[in-house]
């Protein structure tokens, strides 16, 4: 076993957040094993990920103690693979460091070990009826959810049980995005196919300064690097990135781009829906706006579809849903079944909404009287709202 210790002061975090720690990993190793342990306090904490002599293995923030690594299986969030001899790294991120500074150990385990065995799936879910929304001639309207995690970062769900969970909420399409990895993409393909529903690959690019999803089939996005090298990683590989809860507490963003990507999740599930400052922001940022209900576990974020972001699409595949929406095709709804605005052609449409009131760009307010009502479209933002001011659901 190999036994290492150190302390973290304020004046290392300020010097560089990502620190390294290496030991040695001789030829014909079995399992890496990675222990580590600080005095967890509301103002210490210290996130854990893992590099060999290769490149990236993981990253589990401050969710997990131990993790394991082999050539055939790893902890959530952690890559197996060829347990390749030289140099590893233990790599922390000093996301809190008392004045006092923060004493830390590691251990490291280099012999047989085997991550926990993952749950069988859960029974194939019963999903509720397709929502026929009006769409354009060979189009049809699909209802997803773009911010969700798993296991494989801070959530409790395997991909398989989260997609189930989505697909008996009534939604078509699911980004998985879990912190910092891509660990959960090789479960994705298994997970939609066993949930009737379809599972996008994608990543939440964590930072102390700003949280964006990287969404497609990407290879890993390095959180160390620049937002800018971000968006340019993510283009290059044919995705597209989001900005995500903007205005959300310490997760808000605050990190310097030249270029601003193409969406912006306007909608979150911390959202306060009588408050403009969402839409006041995205109106000085601009690109397409999103919705995610950023679950974990119950009660921690919505539910999968809290908020639901509809794409106009041609066909349920990745690529149909990422051209639809790189090209703006999107509605927001508070619920897969509730009060929806969408766009058919050249008019608005707004469906079971009686009562409610559908304000244009210009704050001209109109009525709903019906079950499904037709209003003219114009350009820009349209918001739908109840008798109290709480936001319904949106169409840009």
């Amino acid at each position: 076993m190999i036994r290492l210790r150190g302390r973290w002061t304020p004046e290392d975090r300020t010097e560089a957040f990502y620190r390294y720690v290496p030991f040695e990993v001789p030829a014909d190793v079995a399992a890496v094993t990675v222990r580590y342990a600080f005095e967890f306090a509301p103002d210490s904490v210290l996130d854990l990920g893992l590099f060999d002599g290769e490149g990236f293995r993981g990253w589990s923030g401050a969710d997990r103690r131990e993790v394991i690594v082999t050539a055939d299986a790893a902890t959530p969030g952690y890559l197996p693979g060829p347990l390749v001899a030289g140099e590893w790294r233990v790599m922390f991120g000093l996301q809190r460091v008392p004045a006092a500074g923060l004493e830390w150990t590691i251990e490291v385990d280099l012999g047989p070990a085997q991550p926990e065995p993952q749950p069988p799936p859960p029974p194939r879910p019963v999903r509720p009826p397709d929502r026929d929304l009006p769409a354009s001639a060979g189009r049809r309207w699909l209802a997803g959810d773009l911010h969700t995690h798993s296991v494989h970062s801070d959530g409790v769900l395997t991909p398989v049980a989260l997609a189930c969970l989505a697909a008996e909420r009534g939604l078509d399409f699911l980004a998985v995005t879990d912190h910092n990895v891509t660990a959960h993409h090789r479960d994705l393909p298994a997970a939609g196919a066993h949930a009737g529903i379809l599972v996008l690959p994608g990543q939440e690019v964590t930072t102390d300064e700003g949280h964006a999803n990287a969404l497609g089939a990407l290879p890993w996005i390095d959180f160390r690097r620049s937002s800018d090298d971000w968006l340019a990683a993510v283009e290059a590989g044919g995705g597209l990135m989001s900005i995500n809860h903007p205005l959300y507490g310490d997760c808000r963003w605050r990190r310097p781009m030249t270029r601003h990507p193409p969406l912006a999740e306007v909608w979150h599930h911390s959202w306060d829906r009588r408050s403009p400052a969402p839409l006041e922001w995205w109106a000085g940022w601009g690109g397409v706006p999103v919705g995610g209900s950023d679950y974990h576990f119950h009660g921690h974020g919505g539910l999968p579809g809290q908020p639901t972001t509809w794409v106009e699409t041609s066909d349920l595949s990745l690529a149909a849903v990422i051209e639809a929406l790189r090209a703006g095709r999107v509605a927001i709804s508070a619920e897969p079944r509730g009060p929806v605005v969408v766009r058919q052609d050249a008019d608005i449409v707004v469906l079971d909404s009686e009562g409610a009131t559908l304000l244009d760009p210009n704050d001209v307010s109109r009525l709903v009287v019906g079950p499904q009502q037709r209003f003219p479209g114009i350009p820009g933002l349209h918001r739908l709202i109840d008798h109290d001011g709480l936001t319904l659901a949106l169409v840009p």
